[in-house]
């Protein structure tokens, strides 16, 4: 603990405070602690980071959320598991919250969660707990359509974002794997596409004889290599049997992994996914595909984004006739042909150059 005094101003310097990597200073002035409950998947999760990063300006937070979402937390954020008995325990009223757990639920200053808001036994127990000083919302907007970025800033009154995105910092051992990974598979000097052919719902999924479609362009015509990332569901359901044969694979990855090796590449190809949301706001140049969700509530925020989508009359839609689709044309006629002129485009404004090959399609 260093203590530094400045025209009457104590400021304290803790690198303990934050769960992140000591890849460089952290500094967090003396401050309130306050506690967030958010529940939400990696994608929901980033669309929070600009809601979090406001809280981090002015308190110590202590997050519970899923507890991967740690290594790409912003500094002066501890994570904890949302599967920790504290949380969990105020949802039955025979167990509750022991002497030691009430206590220090009254050190936060204030608490906002975004779960249990209609669980009347977890509101009144967190209440409880703090002195009624949490406030709860709904884990979506009611009633309205707007992006989920801007629902999570307005619900803790949040200024305007600014012109920058949320900014993630890359571990030192995250570089150091995808500096081994590059050496393993030859890609130094490569043009390197990165494609996500997966999702958390297969009903979001463009068709694979599409990627392979961009994939085979990619190649063909810039003489790139492809990275096909897949996660723990797209390992389980399979169905990108040609991906992999003709691509780099890379599995079984941890999420600063995954940045380290999306920062790495060219360009970013995928459906609406939480790393489709990452590779947006890690500024990597990404092509987001969307078909039966909403692009007004759903749409990375980054850099350089494209969102491709085929306006049809029934798009977007429910997840529940979404999941019930017989025809899927939201998806299916969404030809790969608009993707490639997209990153052909990008291409050739960075390397100054007309790229040949395109395919001949518009």
């Amino acid at each position: 603990m260093k203590f530094e005094m400045t025209f009457a101003k104590c400021y304290s310097f803790a690198l303990v405070l934050s769960m992140k990597s000591l890849d460089g200073t952290v500094t967090q002035t003396a401050c309130s602690k306050v506690c967030v409950i958010f529940p939400g998947a990696l994608g929901d999760f980033v669309c929070f980071l600009p809601a979090l990063q406001a809280l981090t300006k002015s308190a110590q937070v202590v997050l519970y959320s899923h507890s991967a979402f740690a290594e790409i937390a912003p500094c002066g954020v501890t994570v904890r598991s949302i599967e920790s008995p504290e949380i969990g325990h105020m949802f039955v009223a025979s167990i509750g919250l022991d002497a030691d757990q009430k206590n220090s639920f009254r050190d936060y200053a204030a608490v906002y969660s975004w779960l249990g808001s209609q669980q009347p036994e977890f509101v009144k127990q967190l209440q409880a707990a703090t002195d009624d000083r949490a406030t709860f919302f709904p884990f979506r907007p009611l009633g309205e359509i707007m992006h989920q970025a801007d629902y999570y800033r307005r619900c803790i009154a949040a200024p305007p974002a600014s012109d920058c995105e949320p900014m993630i910092t890359t571990r030192t051992e995250a570089i150091l794997w995808q500096q081994d990974f590059w050496k393993k598979h030859s890609l130094s000097q490569r043009r390197i596409l990165v494609l996500a052919p997966g999702s958390g719902a297969r009903a979001k999924n463009w068709p694979e004889e599409y990627f392979w479609a961009v994939a085979r362009w990619w190649s063909e015509s810039l003489g790139g290599v492809v990275i096909v990332l897949l996660g723990p569901v797209e390992e389980e359901r399979g169905g990108v049997d040609k991906l992999r044969q003709h691509g780099v694979v890379a599995s079984g990855l941890s999420l600063s992994q995954a940045a380290a090796l999306l920062v790495a590449g060219d360009i970013y190809l995928g459906n609406d996914s939480g790393i489709t949301h990452l590779a947006a706001v890690l500024g990597v140049p990404t092509v987001a595909l969307f078909g039966p969700s909403d692009p007004c509530q759903w749409a990375p925020r980054g850099r350089q984004v494209a969102v491709v989508r085929r306006a049809i009359d029934c798009s977007p839609c429910s997840n529940m006739t979404m999941t019930s689709c017989p025809h899927r044309a939201c998806l299916e006629v969404l030809y790969p042909e608009k993707v490639i002129a997209i990153i052909a485009q990008w291409m050739t404004d960075r390397d100054g150059r007309y790229l040949d090959k395109v395919g001949g399609r518009d």
